[in-house]
């Protein structure tokens, strides 16, 4: 890396969030740096990810709304930039149990995007035991999440780097590390895209929280063509592994909660749906994912907290002044669980608000949750 080297935007974070953005802003013909603390993406929890691309059931919330319409973006994004890396399997959303079953006939007035009924019979002729009438989103699928990262992260420039703190001066950024021996990274934008770890500015009218979730990749010769999720997914067998994975625990020590065994529930779980008789382990993932309040994504700029609260002592008592934000730094967080579902279409928002000015989208802009945190505070 040449010494001060001026980008348009630097990226802090390597996730799926991250290395999207990253490439959505490039391909606006923006001079980007994507940085992590590790050397390779994905290292979190987008690398632990179960990456499942599908859409949300329920009874047509908002957020539903929101995820199938990310869904259907994703499944185009990956099938024409990474589709080697995709694999288009169909997804089966199953009932939980008999309660569940009944939701799901409910459900199906909302289900707005492409699927089919697959009854009892036809999921034991494909192998699937234990399991009542379900939905097939047959465009749905599976990424395997380090590689599709590391594809992104492989056509932009990045740098192996921990950022330490970021200090603006003069409308240019300098990105600066004491544990690296690397000096004067300068950038117009930032970017932070660094999941559940928000340490460089105060960021907690956010409500980011981290639920640890696992994935484990077996070997495995059973036929299983098709990918499921009950409580836990099932990916389809793709060049002879199965991968098995949830969000699953909100504890902070999760391997004092599973005693060093975070995939005893999963295996426990997978064998009343599949034959899991000849699978054997090939790897463990394990990693913290990032959630917002509200569960929507967070896209957008970031409030300067300590200038807002000095100014306007009045909004801890529900005044609402126009909202000041930090120059040119925004954020790219909060995808809970679906990650590579809402991740291309939040990069999409987020490069178009940096680029071009367009307006962000109010379901994910995180201005939503400033003055309700400001309430609270005083509560």
């Amino acid at each position: 890396m040449k010494s001060s080297k001026l980008f348009d935007t630097v990226v802090v974070g390597a996730g799926i969030s991250g290395c999207c953005i990253a490439f959505k802003l490039q391909q606006k013909g923006q001079k980007v740096l994507l940085v992590d603390r590790s050397s390779l993406p994905a290292s979190g929890g987008s690398g632990a990810a179960g990456a499942f691309v599908s859409p949300k059931i329920g009874k047509g919330s908002p957020l539903q709304e929101f995820t199938t319409e990310a869904y259907e973006y994703a499944k185009d994004f990956y099938l024409k930039y990474f589709p080697k890396h995709f694999s288009q399997t169909g997804v089966i959303r199953i009932p939980k149990d008999e309660d569940d079953a009944k939701k799901f006939k409910l459900y199906e007035t909302f289900n707005n995007t492409k699927y089919k009924n697959i009854d009892e019979e036809e999921l034991k002729s494909i192998g699937i035991n234990n399991a009542q009438d379900s939905f097939l989103f047959e465009e749905a699928g599976v990424c395997d999440a380090p590689a599709m990262c590391r594809d992104i992260w492989e056509r932009v420039d990045f740098l192996q780097m921990e950022v330490d703190s970021l200090e603006y001066s003069g409308n240019i950024w300098e990105i600066k590390s004491k544990f690296n021996n690397i000096d004067n990274i300068k950038s117009n934008n930032v970017v932070l895209a660094t999941g559940y770890q928000n340490t460089l500015f105060d960021m907690r009218y956010m409500g980011v929280k981290g639920t640890w979730g696992s994935r484990g990749d077996y070997y495995s010769k059973l036929k299983l063509d098709v990918s499921m999720h009950k409580s836990i997914s099932v990916s389809a067998n793709i060049n002879g592994i199965i991968k098995l994975g949830a969000t699953h625990n909100k504890s902070k020590n999760p391997c004092m909660v599973c005693d060093g065994k975070p995939l005893q529930k999963l295996e426990d779980i997978a064998k009343n749906m599949v034959d899991t008789s000849d699978f054997r382990l090939k790897e463990i993932f394990c990693g913290m994912r990032a959630g917002s309040k509200d569960y929507f994504p967070l896209v957008g700029r970031v409030v300067d907290v300590a200038y807002m609260l000095e100014t306007y002592p009045a909004i801890l008592r529900g005044a609402k002044p126009e909202l000041k934000h930090i120059d040119n730094l925004f954020i790219l967080n909060g995808l809970g669980g679906r990650g590579f579902v809402f991740a291309p279409l939040i990069a999409q928002i987020l490069s178009e608000h940096i680029s071009e000015k367009k307006e962000l989208d109010k379901r994910v802009n995180p201005d939503r949750l400033f003055l309700k945190w400001c309430r609270k505070m005083n509560n």
